[in-house]
């Protein structure tokens, strides 16, 4: 049978099907039978295969963009159009503008991640293509091949070419900080331009950003600046320091620097800037506020001990339900496996207490006097519902993105023009960027749960489920167990979503 090109016959679909179905196992050695050359020679091995690897996955990477071309995203003119506020960030030409979003699905990383390495792929393929024979051969390694694709990333290929021609039979055997040394001098030998391009590029994407520490109840937080700013930053934050230790102060320097620095920023001196206060999100458990256990809670979703936990409400007054001042303090009821109940301020935690049941009035009745917002009738979900919404999801639910609740919208899962109701059930967070795919992009299915646990399906027929934050997973179901979904968990629906309005 003759085949044409891009088809396969139904056995060789087959055969693929089965080989991609298989467990890839690089062939092991008992490492506790080898002589020391003997390991040192199988580290190699392990290191080119790792470079064979990567390079195959770029490959992948590229095929898969190839599969997924622009001409599917919503044409100039039309609803959706990718013009004004709606333009998204250049990443491959004639890719779709969705692609790395499905990409980071595929692979459960986040977006950013996704298009370094589209990014990367594409580079090897279209500029550097000896470097990417060489990573396939093994012959050079996937870190100092990423060293060569950053420095092309923003010239084009005649310069890649030469930078390639020059620097690649000397990769193999410069450090890390060398390569990337050469590959400056050379960039600015041969294009100045591509150098002020990528320090612009670097500015673009700056951002300040927070993680947890390794340490308990620590985080880090760090600002990308020009290296200008950040010296000069640093050497003022140094000073002050230095001036805190000379006045007697005993503590470690850097712990200086540290709280100097969190001065500066959360209370900065004759700014002319308008007061602004901080809106932090506390998550507790009240056995754990009153001191009965040690359950964990969480600050913005950094993990704290029930200690610093008690010690932080203690200091914002909510023991004594009192908001702190110039700031607002709103509880989460959640049931015993972290679904969100109710949310509900101080006032009128006082006023459903007072209330009781209007069914069983001064009675044991056991009947919720809080519950979630009801729905409503108008598209616009009501004060109460984003309340809710914002406190359950606390940040964009589509998978491994972190923008904050701040920055998100709050998404009909079913459109509200094909029937879905203004209800939290049927709401969640969006980052403009992810309701945008939702809505516009082709072959996505976006599921939520009554419990608002959302099943996420990419064009190529991969899912992935987030649950709010607070939500603990359903207990394996077991022979002994056969186990039930917890109530509340159905779909609302399993259509494909219609076109905005959104």
């Amino acid at each position: 049978m003759e085949l044409v090109a891009g088809q396969v016959s139904s056995a060789e679909g087959v055969l693929i099907d089965w080989a991609v179905a298989r467990p890839v196992d690089l062939p092991r050695l008992p490492v506790s039978l080898l002589s020391r050359e003997q390991k040192a020679a199988e580290l190699a091995r392990v290191r080119a295969q790792r470079a064979k690897t990567a390079a195959y996955e770029a490959q992948l990477v590229m095929a898969l963009a190839d599969d997924t071309p622009d001409t599917l995203d919503p044409p100039p003119g039309h609803p959706g159009a990718s013009t004004g506020s709606w333009a998204p960030d250049g990443e491959l030409p004639g890719v779709s503008e969705f692609f790395t979003a499905e990409l980071a699905v595929i692979l459960n990383c986040g977006r950013g991640t996704a298009a370094h390495l589209a990014t990367r792929a594409a580079v090897w393929r279209e500029r550097l293509p000896a470097t990417l024979a060489a990573m396939s051969a093994g012959v050079l390694d996937e870190a100092r091949a990423k060293v060569l694709a950053e420095a092309c990333q923003h010239i084009h290929g005649g310069i890649a070419g030469q930078l390639e021609v020059r620097l690649l039979p000397e990769a193999a055997g410069l450090s890390m900080r060398r390569l990337r040394a050469r590959a400056t001098e050379l960039l600015i030998e041969l294009d100045a331009d591509a150098v002020d391009a990528r320090r612009e590029e670097a500015q673009r994407q700056a951002d300040v950003r927070t993680w947890p520490s390794h340490l308990e109840g620590m985080a880090t937080f760090a600002a990308e600046l020009p290296a200008d700013e950040a010296a000069e930053a640093y050497d003022l934050v140094d000073q002050l320091a230095q001036m805190a230790k000379a006045d007697g102060d005993t503590r470690p320097i850097g712990q200086l620097r540290t709280e100097i620095c969190s001065l500066l920023l959360r209370r900065p001196a004759d700014s002319g800037l308008p007061a602004a206060t901080a809106h932090v999100t506390v998550t507790a458990t009240l056995d754990a506020v009153e001191g009965r256990t040690n359950t964990p809670g969480s600050v913005d979703g950094l993990p704290i001990t029930a200690g610093h936990l008690r010690d932080l409400l203690h200091r914002a007054g909510a023991l004594g339900l009192q908001a702190p001042p110039g700031g607002s303090l709103t509880f989460a009821l959640t049931d015993q496996s972290g679904r969100l109940l109710a949310t509900a301020d101080p006032n009128r935690l006082r006023r459903a207490a007072r209330r009781g049941c209007p069914t069983h009035p001064g009675g044991q009745c056991g009947c919720a006097v809080l519950g979630r917002p009801p729905a409503t009738d108008a598209y616009t979900p009501t004060a109460a519902q984003t309340a809710f919404v914002t406190t359950r999801d606390r940040g964009c639910r589509f998978p491994n993105c972190g923008q904050r609740a701040a920055w998100a919208d709050r998404d009909h899962v079913v459109p509200h023009a094909g029937g879905g109701p203004t209800d939290c059930a049927n709401l969640c967070c969006l980052c403009r960027s992810h309701h945008r795919l939702k809505t516009h992009a082709r072959g996505w299915t976006f599921v939520m749960l009554a419990d608002g646990t959302l099943h996420v399906t990419t064009p190529s027929g991969v899912t992935r489920t987030t649950r709010p934050p607070g939500l603990r997973p359903p207990r394996p179901r077991t022979a002994e167990t056969p186990g039930e979904e917890p109530a509340g968990r159905e779909p609302l629906s399993t259509a494909d979503d219609e076109p905005p309005p959104f």
